[in-house]
C-alpha cells in the first residue's frame, strides 16, 4: 500500500474519533456545535507543546491534551443549559474562531507559522527508552488501534445510565428534568465527552499532518464535521464511521483529482475556467460536498445509516 493511501486511511480514523464523538453530542444529546475545529486544535497543539516543552511520553501527552480539551468542553457546556438552536450555534462557532485566533496571534503556540510535530516517539525519554514511528505503516498502526478503542468506548458509553440520560434530553429536556435526569450534569459531561474525543483525534492529526498552523482548524473543519455525521447517520456510532471515511474520501481523494478524471475531467476543467474564475478547481470540493449533503437531506434524511436500516428491514422480509 501507498504511503498516500496509508496517510488517507489515518486521516480517516482520526476523522472517525472525532465524528463519534460529536455524534454523542448532536445526535445522541441533541446539543449542535459549530466550535469542534476549536477542540480539534487544542488536542493537536496541547499534544505537541507537552512533548516538546515538557518531554512528556506521548500516551501521557495526547491524555492530558484531551482531558484540557474536555474542560474547554466543559465550560462550553455551561451556556447550552440556557441557550438552544441558533442561540447555541453562534456560541460554539464564536468559541471555535476565537481558539483559531488566540492560537495565531500567540508565540508561545507558534502564531501564524505553526508547529512542526516532533517524532513520534512512543517510549519515554526520561528512562531513555526510545520506541520511534517514522513509517506511514507504523503510524497506521497505532492510528488504527487507538480508533478500534475510542469507537468501542463510545458504543459502551452510549449503553449506559449517562447514554441513556442524553438519548432522553435529546427528546425532550423538559421530560427529562421532570423524571430526574440533571440537565446541568449530562449537558456539560455530553460537551466535554465530545471534546475529549476531539481532543484525540487533534493529538493524532498533528503526526499525521506533520506540520499545522492555526488556519487549519478553521471554520469550513467544524462545517464538515457536522457534515460527516450528517450525512452518516445522526445518533449512530456506525454513522459517524461510514460518514466519515466517506467525507474524507470525497474531500481528499476522489474530488481532488476530478479534473484527471477520464472524459468528464475537461468538461469540469472547462467550467471552472468559464464559471469558476477566482477559486478554479480548487474550492470544487467544497461545492461538491455542499451538493452531496443537500441530496443525502432530500433523499435520505436519517443519512447512510438510516439507508442501510431500511434495506436490512426491506431483505427481512422479501418477499413478503
Amino acid at each position: 500500500m501507498s504511503d498516500y493511501a496509508l496517510y488517507l486511511l489515518n486521516l480517516i480514523m482520526v476523522y472517525v474519533i472525532v465524528s463519534v464523538g460529536l455524534n454523542i453530542l448532536v445526535g445522541s444529546t441533541g446539543q449542535i456545535s459549530l466550535g469542534h475545529a476549536g477542540f480539534f486544535a487544542i488536542g493537536a497543539y496541547a499534544t505537541v507543546l507537552l512533548m516538546t516543552n515538557l518531554q512528556i511520553p506521548f500516551f501521557i501527552a495526547i491524555i492530558a491534551a484531551a482531558f484540557i480539551a474536555a474542560f474547554f468542553g466543559f465550560i462550553l457546556g455551561l451556556p447550552a443549559l440556557r441557550l438552544e438552536g441558533p442561540y447555541l450555534t453562534i456560541a460554539t462557532l464564536a468559541f471555535g474562531l476565537a481558539i483559531m485566533h488566540v492560537i495565531g496571534h500567540t508565540e508561545f503556540f507558534g502564531g501564524r507559522q505553526g508547529l512542526m510535530a516532533p517524532p513520534l516517539d512512543l517510549g519515554i525519554p526520561q528512562l531513555g527508552w526510545s520506541f520511534v514511528l517514522s513509517s506511514e505503516t507504523s503510524k497506521y498502526y497505532l492510528v488504527l488501534i487507538i480508533t478500534i478503542l475510542m469507537v468501542l468506548f463510545a458504543i459502551n458509553i452510549l449503553k449506559t445510565k449517562a447514554g441513556r440520560a442524553f438519548v432522553a434530553i435529546r427528546d425532550s429536556d423538559i421530560a427529562a428534568e421532570v423524571i430526574g435526569i440533571n440537565l446541568t450534569m449530562y449537558k456539560t459531561l455530553s460537551f466535554a465527552v465530545s471534546a475529549f474525543y476531539a481532543g484525540i483525534g487533534g493529538g493524532l492529526f498533528a503526526f499525521v499532518l506533520g506540520f499545522f498552523d492555526p488556519f487549519t482548524f478553521n471554520l469550513i473543519l467544524s462545517i464538515i464535521f457536522i457534515v460527516m455525521i450528517v450525512v452518516g447517520g445522526l445518533g449512530s456510532v456506525m454513522g459517524s464511521i461510514t460518514g466519515a471515511a466517506l467525507i474524507t474520501y470525497l474531500m481528499y481523494d476522489l474530488f481532488k483529482n476530478v479534473n484527471e478524471a477520464p472524459y468528464v475531467g475537461p468538461l469540469f476543467v472547462a467550467f471552472s475556467e468559464r464559471w469558476m474564475t477566482i477559486t478554479g478547481m480548487d474550492n470544487f470540493n467544497y461545492i461538491a460536498l455542499g451538493l452531496v449533503m443537500i441530496g443525502i437531506m432530500l433523499f435520505e434524511p436519517l443519512g447512510m445509516f438510516g439507508a442501510w436500516i431500511r434495506i436490512k428491514k426491506y431483505w427481512k422480509t422479501w418477499p413478503f
